[in-house]
This record gives C-alpha cells, structure tokens and sequence, in this order.
C-alpha cells in the first residue's frame, strides 16, 4: 500500500492539485506540486503508521480527529475526515451529537461553524 502510493507519488510529482488523477493520494492531489515531503509524511507516517496502529479502531481514531478539528475550528480539514468518519463506521446522528457535545467544551462558535461543514459535507453524499 505504501509503496503503491509512493510509486503514483514519483511518477506524478508534476500534476497540479487541480488535476487529480485517479492513482495519486488526496496529499498528493492537494500539495504534491508544491510540498511533497509533507506528502510522503502524511502519506507515510500519518496514514500509513499511526491510523495503522491496532490501539484504536479507524472509528474511534476518526471520532478524535473530527473532535480535534472541531476544537481548533479547522473547517477545510473537518470536510475531508467528516467524509472519513462515516466511511470508517460513524453515522451522522453520532457525529452531530458529538458537535453538540463539544459545543460547551470547545465552544458554541466552533460546533455552529462544524455543523454548517458538516450539513455541506453530508448533503453531498
């Protein structure tokens, strides 16, 4: 998997992140052009070690991150592990009330911001 990614990341290091192509990583669609060591590490290190790592489930690993973004009001992250989150076993009533939680943690501005995201998110799928 890793070394698959590195191979599309090698022979694809001059396409611009506006024209993905079907092999490149979502790093590599976003920054290859311009920053490909943050690619490899998020590529590599990120995904390919930590949200590798049998401690967590990819469910519990993405309802933290959601969290994470949330609390730093991250929105153009949050779109992307929004979408991750229910691929990896989480459902929107879940995430939602997650927001709503984190509303009186992480304060009432970043849960309104991340339900706007994720009613965007949501409604493209």
């Amino acid at each position: 998997m890793i070394v698959g990614a590195l191979v599309a990341f090698n022979s694809n290091a001059q396409t611009k992140p506006t024209e993905p192509q079907a092999n490149q990583t979502r790093a590599q669609q976003l920054m290859g052009d311009i920053a490909p060591k943050m690619v490899e590490l998020t590529d590599e290190v990120l995904f390919g070690d930590v949200w590798e790592r049998p401690e967590l489930s990819k469910r519990d690993r993405s309802l933290v991150t959601v969290s994470a973004l949330i609390a730093m009001n991250r929105p153009e992250q949050l779109r992307s592990h929004l979408a991750l989150a229910k691929k990896n076993g989480l459902t929107e009533k879940e995430l939602v009330e997650a927001m709503t939680h984190l509303a009186f943690y992480t304060g009432w501005p970043n849960a309104v911001s991340a339900i706007s995201v994720a009613k965007e998110v949501f409604a493209q799928e």
